[in-house]
């Protein structure tokens, strides 16, 4: 369930044009998302404009509108078209108390009357439980138990400030999950860089439902990353999604160009750097199978293998970079560009590029060069 253009669009300072918010839905349509949750169409204006879009689209992907358990709300996301809707409120008494002022049992009310109004107009509800990680578990169960009696086809756990770890994910989740009877969706936040962890943490407890985001895209320091959740899964839990995954470079870096923020060199699967090699044991390794310092094929995610020359790099990488321009160099000749290499690197304080590398064996053998 990718939440990219709700709450990634809540990223403070991203604002997504309705061409971008189109764009980016046909696409994570196109590779493989089985919902999309367009927006929040109650806002009215240019947001319910684009929620509206969407769902016109005929796209294959169910479009789902946030709400809160208000029912002009819902009634909103109805009059766009969504197939699905999710109906939001706080379950921690931190929440309750503090934003909205009220009681555990008031919230079980508005819960349920919106989830029942929802139930005789919609194919699909969400019922998300914001704030799940710091509600009282008895509480948390009776809620979700309510939820599912009123009609919700899943509940929504959400670790909202991130707090959680992988092991009590798990705890949690399951408890949730054996108590309730109900199927989990986890809504994951990244504030210590755990949320992609905690997110599979709650599918091996149980919950068939993930919520992500492109790059990662969300409050704060983000949630689940749609490209980590679904590369993880396949190769390290054996679950092949059936995704495009070679269009994920394409993807993530649309988003962070609609959304202005940077796409990281070392971002994982979709950096630039997942597939560079510049320490000469590491290069020389991938030269000679790839397998040995990656887990997966660069194409996979539409990225190249690049062998970056700098300091840190060895002979075996200067050979090969120089079969690219043509050059068969002897161990000699490599073993003397490299101590220029080095040196260079070590003055410019970054890797070299590739005419500077010419420039090298130039100055090195000049007069071999011109015969």
């Amino acid at each position: 369930m990718d939440t990219t253009l709700r709450d990634g669009e809540q990223t403070a300072g991203v604002v997504f044009s309705n061409q971008e918010k189109i764009r980016i839905a046909r696409m994570l349509d196109d590779i493989g998302v089985h919902q999309i949750e367009a927006g929040i169409p109650v806002m009215g204006g240019k947001e319910q404009e684009a929620v509206e879009s969407i769902c016109k689209l005929g796209l294959k992907a169910s479009i789902m509108g946030w709400n809160r358990p208000v029912i002009k709300d819902i009634e909103a996301s109805l009059a766009c078209g969504c197939d699905a809707v999710a109906i939001s409120i706080s379950t921690s008494d931190i929440h309750i108390k503090n934003k909205l002022n009220t009681t555990r049992g008031a919230v079980l009310d508005m819960m349920v009357k919106a989830t029942e109004f929802a139930r005789e107009r919609v194919d699909y509800i969400s019922v998300n439980a914001e704030d799940a990680s710091r509600s009282d578990m008895n509480y948390l169960v009776e809620f979700a138990t309510e939820a599912k009696k009123a009609g919700a086809d899943r509940i929504r756990y959400c670790d909202t400030i991130g707090i959680l770890d992988p092991f009590t994910t798990y705890e949690r989740v399951q408890t949730v999950i054996e108590r309730a009877g109900v199927e989990v969706e986890m809504h994951t936040h990244n504030d210590f860089g755990m949320a992609t962890a905690n997110a599979l943490a709650g599918v091996k407890a149980g919950a068939r439902f993930i919520g992500v985001t492109v790059n990662g895209l969300g409050e704060r320091a983000g949630n689940a990353a749609l490209e980590e959740v679904v590369m993880a899964l396949k190769h390290i839990g054996n679950i092949n999604l059936g995704f495009k995954t070679e269009r994920f470079v394409e993807v993530s870096e649309y988003v962070s160009r609609a959304s202005g923020r940077m796409l990281p060199p070392w971002k994982a699967i979709v950096g630039s750097n997942m597939f560079a090699h510049e320490s000469g044991i590491h290069a020389d390794g991938a030269l000679k199978n790839p397998i040995t310092y990656e887990v997966f094929r660069p194409e996979e995610v539409g990225l190249l293998r690049q062998i970056v020359i700098g300091k840190h790099s060895g002979t075996a990488s200067i050979k090969s970079k120089f079969r690219e321009y043509g050059k068969e160099l002897t161990n000699e000749q490599a073993d003397m560009i490299l101590k220029q290499v080095r040196a260079l690197s070590v003055d410019m304080k970054r890797s070299l590029f590739d005419k500077e590398l010419i420039y090298i064996y130039e100055d090195l053998f000049g007069e071999q060069s011109d015969k």
